[in-house]
């Protein structure tokens, strides 16, 4: 009899996780539909200001492209201002299982993934605006003629920009997952050559090949990496003393 209400509650715990996860999911779904279109109603705005900075107009192609540009703006409207809700709903999701202290310490996080995500864009295209893009057109040299169309611009600007927005969150994922116990800043230090080696990949991958722009881009990435192992290892000694404490209280 105790093996059926066992098993009956087990059911009953895991049907009632995966009703709230579907909760969380509509949540965020909706708070995604909504900003969409807030970012569709502003796309002409949002176009305007990217336009600004150009030299040149962008040109369409095909009525298709008209189209795809509302639809790619306000996808990315919608993706960073739905960040920290989904960050939110991950929290709200998990925090029965935290202890009181780490509901306390994750709770920090949701603006932070935010701020630095945006942050991340910005970097990325003043990257591309300031950098990237006058050394390709310098290259033309006047043997061709340009035209830029919508649809290939603004594919390239954001392969540029979205990985610097995620590269930015190395900072947050260190201190978060030493917060939890599975990193330590230790083993950040031990692997800090592969890091380096793998973000100036990214570097390479994200530029053309010119290596002056590849050096400034990796930098910052790098200077990045330590700035999580320094962060990381704040919240590690933070870890430690709060273990002391509670180890000396345990033998009192």
């Amino acid at each position: 009899m105790s093996d059926n209400q066992s098993t009956e509650e087990k059911e009953m715990n895991l049907t009632g996780h995966l009703s709230e996860l579907r909760n969380r999911i509509i949540v965020t779904a909706v708070f995604f539909i909504l900003f969409f279109i807030v970012g569709f109603v502003f796309a002409t705005d949002i176009y305007d200001f990217f336009q600004q900075d150009l030299s040149f107009k962008l040109t369409v192609i095909s009525p298709g492209e008209i189209i795809w540009i509302y639809f790619t703006l306000a996808s990315v409207v919608a993706i960073a201002f739905t960040l920290p809700i989904l960050i939110l709903q991950i929290w709200l999701f998990v925090k029965p299982g935290l202890t009181k202290g780490e509901q306390k310490a994750t709770i920090a996080y949701i603006p932070a993934v935010f701020i630095l995500f945006i942050g991340g864009l910005v970097f990325g295209y003043f990257m591309f605006i300031k950098l990237i893009l006058p050394f390709l057109l310098s290259l033309n040299d006047g043997m061709f003629n340009e035209m830029f169309t919508v649809d290939k611009y603004f594919r390239f600007l954001l392969r540029i920009t979205l990985p610097f927005a995620v590269l930015f969150e190395i900072p947050v994922i260190a201190m978060f997952l030493t917060a939890l116990g599975i990193l330590t800043p230790q083993f950040m230090r031990k692997t800090r050559k592969y890091a380096y080696f793998i973000l100036i990949i990214i570097g390479t991958i994200v530029t053309p090949p010119d290596f002056v722009l590849q050096l400034v881009v990796a930098v910052p990435l790098i200077l990045l990496y330590e700035l999580s192992i320094n962060l990381a290892a704040i919240v590690y000694r933070k870890k430690q003393r709060k273990h002391e404490a509670f180890m000396n209280d345990a033998d009192l």
